[in-house]
């Protein structure tokens, strides 16, 4: 009888910890996401870019978000010379 008593017992906590695990990540699982979105072509909300200015992309993306996207402004600044 006690010995089902503690495989019961040992079940239920297994049981218990299950979801309390599951449920973790909450804001790295957001990143994460936001970060294959940027990779994927950018982000598609205001909290993917948000997340991506606050921590960064990893390296090799190419996104606005991630601040080394296609710049702005032209490449050549002054006028050209004629020779």
């Amino acid at each position: 009888m006690s010995r089902l008593i503690a495989i019961a017992a040992g079940m239920a906590m297994f049981a218990a910890a299950v979801p309390a695990y599951a449920g973790g990540g909450g804001e790295a699982a957001e990143l994460q996401a936001a970060r294959s979105n940027a990779r994927a072509g950018g982000p598609i909300s205001a909290r993917d870019a948000e997340l991506l200015q606050r921590y960064g992309c990893e390296s090799g993306t190419r996104s606005w978000a991630c601040g080394n996207g296609r710049p702005d402004r032209p490449r050549y600044y002054g006028r050209y010379r004629r020779y």
